[in-house]
Parts: structure tokens; C-alpha cells; sequence
């Protein structure tokens, strides 16, 4: 230990530092370049962003809202239309609910009585 004190006074510090986690000088100054420049470029990307928004905000701002019509439309009768039966995916329904009501009974599937294991009643 002491031979490693008299040597550094006598020669000055070294560029290798025994150091277990530190590293070399040159590796320490290293990593520090490494950082500052990852700093910067952060704080790079944050300007180049503001200035971005900063000009999407006056685009906002200097842009017509919309207009109004000079023209004023043409009332048109409001028809209620079905685009269902329209494109012929419902049939026609009828108009008179009485027709509507007036309707046969469902048909129902016969019962297979006497047929071969179609298990009607005997």
C-alpha cells in the first residue's frame, strides 16, 4: 500500500485507476460523453415537438371556420322511408292494421300419424 502511495507521488496518477466497478479513466469519460450526448439529443426531440405543435396551433388559429351557406336550401318533404324495404330485404308489410290482424292461423307441421316410427298417436 505504501509503495503504491510513494509511486503515485513520484510518477503522478495513471490512466488506469484500480478501481473494482469504476473502470478506466478513458472508460469513465467514455460513459460520461454517452450520457451527455443522450441529454442533449433528448432535449432535441422535446424542442423539435414544441415547435411542431407551436406551428399546428397558428395553422388552428389562421384557418376559416366553416362557412355558411350564402344559399338557403330548398325545403324538401320529408318522406319516411324504410332503406330496408327499400333494398327489398323486409316484404311489403300492410298498411291497415286490421289486415294485420285478420291473418290466418301459423301453419303447423302435420303429426305423422301412421307413419313408421314417426311416433304420432294410435
Amino acid at each position: 500500500m505504501a509503495n503504491r502511495f510513494i509511486d503515485r507521488i513520484i510518477h503522478g496518477p495513471s490512466d488506469t485507476v484500480d478501481a473494482p466497478l469504476g473502470g478506466s479513466r478513458r472508460e469513465a469519460i467514455q460513459r460520461l460523453q454517452v450520457g451527455a450526448s443522450g441529454v442533449i439529443g433528448v432535449l432535441l426531440l422535446v424542442a423539435l415537438a414544441d415547435s411542431l405543435r407551436d406551428q399546428a396551433d397558428e395553422a388552428d388559429a389562421e384557418a376559416v371556420p366553416e362557412a355558411v351557406a350564402t344559399v338557403e336550401p330548398s325545403p324538401t318533404p320529408t318522406q319516411p322511408s324504410d332503406p330496408l324495404v327499400e333494398a327489398g330485404v323486409v316484404p311489403d308489410l300492410p298498411s291497415d292494421p286490421a289486415e294485420a290482424a285478420a291473418q290466418d292461423d301459423p301453419v303447423l307441421p302435420e303429426q305423422g300419424v301412421g307413419e313408421a316410427g314417426g311416433g304420432g298417436e294410435q
